[in-house]
This record gives C-alpha cells, structure tokens and sequence, in this order.
C-alpha cells in the first residue's frame, strides 16, 4: 500500500473492526472505573506487553540493509551455485552487521568483534553467508562456545562485563591468541560498518557441475577501505551517541552513498589439504594468501535502508546451515556445531516458522511436510498431505542436488584431535609474524597499550596467575610483544 492510501483511513483493532476510541478507555460513568468490556485497551495493553521479543543472546546490536550482489568473475570451474552462474548477474541480499557481546542497548563503538552475516536470494533457495570482521575466531571447537560467550557477557555476581573472565578463559586457551591479538589492535574498533571487512572466517566447499569438491574461504572486502577508532576516540564516541554505527549506514545509504565490498575468494584442492602443514578446517588460523591468492568473484553494495527496523533486521534469521547448491560444510568442528546451533537459537527466539517470516522467505516456492507450530502465517499446507511418501501427489526428491561425500582422509582426521600431532597445537606462528611482519611501530604501541589497559582491569584474587599465563603465551608468539607488556603492567614474570 503506497502512503497517499495510508491517509485518512479508520483505525481499526486487530481484526479489522474500526474502534470508536483510541485515546480514552471506557468507563462507567464520566469518573468511574474503567470496564473490561474494552477489547480495543485489551487488547493494546496486551499486545504492548508482548512487543519485545527474547534478543539473540550474541549479535544483540546490529544494523542492516538491502542490496544486492553482481558477479564480476566466472568461478564456474568451481561452483555451480546458480547465483554465481555468470558475469552480471544480480542477486538481492540482505546484510545484517552487528557487535557480538553487547545487549540491544549497548554502544556501537565497543571493542568487540562484529558480525557479518549476508543472506543471498537466490532462485535455489536463501544462501546465508554468517561471519565477523576477522578471519579467525577465538576458538575452534563449539564445545568451549557457550563458556567463551559467558565470559564477554556479565559477571555472575556483580552482573557487569568483567575482564578477569576474560583474560582468564584467554590464557586457558592459547588458541584464542591469534584473534585476542586482532581484538586488541587498532582494527578492534571499526570506524562504522562501512569501513571494516567481512569475512566466513570458516573453511567451506565449493561443487561445481561435474561433482567435483574443493575448499573455499570467502573474504568481503570493503570497497570503503579499513578505518577505525582509536581507544580513546572509541570510547568518547560511546558517550556521544552510542547508535554511531546505525546511524552512519541510515545515512549514507539514504544520501546515495551507497557502500560495497568485493567479494573474492581463496581455493584449496583436496589433495593440498590432505598434505598441508596445518589444518586447513582450523578456524584459528588463516591460510596464506601467497600460496592461496585472492580470486574475485563479485560485488556486493548495499541501497536500501528497511522501512521497519523490527520486520526486517530483529526478525532476520541467518543460519550457516542454510546452503545452496554448489556451496557447502567442511569438516571445522566449530562451523559443524554451529550448523546446528543457529537454526536452534532462531526456533526460540522467533518460534519453529521464522521461515515464513518476509525478511526471512525464501524467493522460491517451499514445498515440504512441516505443519503447524507457533507464528504459522501462511495457509498450513492447505489440504495437501502432512507426510510423505503418500499417494496424492507427485512430490520428490532431486537426485542432481546431492552433495558428493566427502572423503575424510585419516591425516586430516588427526589435525582435528587435539591430543595428536604438532600440527594442530601451534598457536603462536601466525600471531607471532602478524606482530612482527604486519604491524608497524604505531600498530604495534596501539596493541601494547589495549593489552595493558585490559589486562590491568584484571581483579586482584588470581591476577598474578592469569597475568603471568598470558605472558607465557605472548612470549611463545613473540619475546619482545610479551616484554612490553610486562613492562607495561610492572609485572615480573620471568
């Protein structure tokens, strides 16, 4: 309905029913009690204490847009995703960024990592693309997840965000140190959503039309360029308007300053994973773009703010198990919990037919057996059979779909125990060379200072403990980085 057939119509109740009231309750008698006989003041008070839905325990914050996505490089030599079938070819998408361990209410300029998940239209079904800023993750097993996420939320007993929880999970887990190390650099705070990099972080697969599998990490890179706040600036912005990121993207967008990213990609053959130095499906570590170079494939640019933030960027549900054809999972252990965890999380926060919902819709028809359940708002399957196989219609499967098995070498099968083999267990050489090889002087002081800073925020019960596990770990990374920072906090650990 376009806004001029908006004007001048009769308020209704949810029904339809035009109410004769919206401001004054019924009452008996010009002074007397209100009545319950008002359905309209029901039914508004009702619906009010109920406009708030559960937030997503991690991503609360976020902000999102429409746009759309246009291939600029032919990959059909490893994909046959149809999205990807030729140059120009366009694909509406949705992107949703946000920060990970903050409540709706808190600032947009905290340092913390931020989400960067894309939902892809396509005419096989949603392609949702669900990853952060950095390449790498805290930790590689979605066993330790809920524990991680419990320490970047509020202390059991003062119920505020503590940093002892922090660097004492840190310093128990020295594969976080690879992510610890970009947290707390001068990229830890993007500028807005416009200016930082979005990446799947996890290793995924590529199909392409002759069953023929390989590995693929996807990388978002902003056409804007990289800019962030220093701590400081960060921290004043906070103050000043905690909505910075949201208001930044509401505005750019609607000045026709319209924000993109390319979207490349790095490929890994199998026979080259099954040989590499280290896992290639561990999500701490990067794989180096030397021997991996960077291959574009798209761009992907944002035009369009939604009319309803709620209908559209606090409803969108974006799950990593939501595959198209020529796309797909790998062995990571951490994507293969999330595969689960996601759709799970969006069945409580949105009730079990979040699918249904516009934002979430898929452009093509579904036709499955799923009925009933709560928030069901199309028309249920009308009379059609609720389970298959049945002898009414002449529903089935496609047999083209099929993703080809995956042969799990028994050397990549070692990589993922954590009890076996060197290959798995270095956690130091790739932040050791981003300290030493990527930083310059003014980077590496900004990583210093944030180090100390947090790390001086430590209570004072197991402080020399956890302070002096983490220099072990920044020493076995790099002697002069863990020196610093010991210098820094006045702390002798040697």
């Amino acid at each position: 309905m376009e806004e001029k057939d908006k004007k001048n119509q009769k308020i209704t109740n949810a029904a339809g029913a035009p109410t004769p009231s919206y401001e004054d309750s019924q009452t008996a008698g010009p002074h007397g009690p209100v009545l319950l006989q008002d359905g309209y003041l029901i039914e508004k008070l009702g619906h009010f204490n109920r406009e708030r839905i559960p937030e997503r325990v991690v991503h609360a914050k976020g902000s999102g847009a429409f746009g759309v996505f246009r291939v600029t490089a032919d990959i059909t030599r490893y994909c046959r995703a149809k999205l990807f079938s030729e140059i120009g070819k366009e694909t509406k998408v949705l992107l949703r960024c946000s920060t990970v361990g903050g409540e709706r209410g808190s600032a947009d300029t905290v340092r913390d990592p931020r989400g960067f998940a894309v939902k892809f239209y396509t005419e096989d079904g949603n392609w949702d693309m669900v990853g952060n800023n950095t390449p790498v993750f805290f930790i590689k097993d979605a066993k330790k997840f809920p524990d991680f996420i419990h320490t970047q939320k509020r202390d059991p007993k003062t119920n505020c965000p503590d940093m002892t929880m922090a660097w004492d999970f840190w310093s128990l887990n020295p594969e976080s140190l690879h992510q610890v190390m970009i947290l707390m650099s001068d990229r830890g705070i993007p500028y807005s959503y416009r200016y930082m990099h979005g990446f799947g972080s996890h290793t995924y697969s590529m199909i392409n039309d002759r069953n023929e599998v390989v590995w693929i990490k996807f990388h978002f890179l902003s056409n804007q360029g990289i800019k962030c706040f220093r701590n400081k600036d960060a921290v004043v912005m906070a103050g000043e308007d905690p909505n910075w990121c949201q208001r930044d993207l509401v505005k750019a967008i609607e000045d026709g300053n319209y924000p993109s990213w390319t979207l490349k990609i790095q490929v890994m053959t199998q026979e080259q994973a099954v040989n590499f130095r280290f896992n290639p499906f561990d999500v701490t570590k990067v794989w180096p773009h030397k021997e991996f170079p960077l291959m574009e494939v798209g761009v992907m640019t944002l035009n369009k703010i939604p009319d309803n933030y709620f209908a559209t960027v606090e409803q969108a549900a974006f799950a990593p198990s939501n595959f198209v054809d020529g796309i797909s999972y790998s062995p990571d252990k951490m994507l293969q919990g999330r595969l689960f965890a996601y759709q799970d999380a969006h069945r409580y926060r949105l009730g079990a037919n979040f699918e249904m919902l516009p934002v979430n819709r898929p452009i093509t028809e579904v036709n499955d057996y799923q009925r009933d359940g709560h928030m069901n708002c199309g028309d249920n399957g009308g009379s059609a059979p609720n389970y298959f196989p049945n002898s009414f219609d002449n529903s089935g499967v496609d047999p083209a779909y099929k993703i080809p098995a995956q042969k799990i070498d028994v050397a990549i099968a070692d990589f993922y125990d954590r009890n076996k083999g060197e290959k798995d267990e270095d956690y130091y050489t790739q932040p050791g060379a981003l300290y030493r090889d990527v930083m310059d002087d003014d980077r590496k002081q900004q990583l210093v200072d944030v180090l100390v800073l947090t790390m001086n925020q430590i209570g004072t019960e197991k402080r020399d403990e956890i302070i002096r596990r983490q220099l072990g770990i920044f020493e076995k990374a790099d002697p002069g980085l863990a020196e610093r920072v010991a210098k820094g906090l006045n702390f002798e650990y040697k």
